[in-house]
């Protein structure tokens, strides 16, 4: 029997968000496919449980601000030589409930009650909270 396990990995060389969606628009974040996809040296071992239905959460300067729902894992040969793991994501990225987190290498798993929820989809004008701010208040458990 399955159960959902998510993974959990440091947005590095993002800000925000906004970098994220910027960087997955660009040829080079897209497989073949067109889809985004991030590679990783390490093939997660709990594919099966990752695949029922698990995101991947990115952390940005700290804080847990959105995830992509885990479409499949690519066996990817590398420029090196050297057997890799794309995670294939799907494009539309979440944001979520701003979580503190320690930084970390590589990826983790993250069990989905230590996964933070979900932000209600903006409506137009909504205005978006700086993620030092956004940080601050989930801190303080404001949001």
């Amino acid at each position: 029997m399955s159960n959902t396990i998510h993974l959990i990995k440091l947005c590095v060389g993002a800000e925000q968000v906004e970098d994220l969606i910027a960087w997955q628009q660009s040829n080079r974040a897209r497989g073949a496919d067109g889809l985004p996809r991030h590679v990783t040296r390490m093939r997660p071992k709990r594919v099966e449980d990752i695949l029922n239905g698990g995101s991947l959460y990115w952390v940005f300067k700290g804080a847990v601000l959105a995830r992509q729902r885990i479409l499949r894992l690519d066996e990817v040969t590398g420029v090196d030589g050297l057997l890799r793991c794309a995670i294939v994501l799907d494009p539309e990225i979440i944001r979520t409930a701003s979580a503190t987190k320690r930084p970390f290498q590589g990826w983790r798993y993250l069990k989905p009650e230590d996964a933070p929820p979900d932000l209600p989809k903006a409506r137009k004008g909504d205005d978006t909270l700086p993620p030092e701010l956004d940080a601050a208040l989930a801190d303080l458990g404001l949001q």
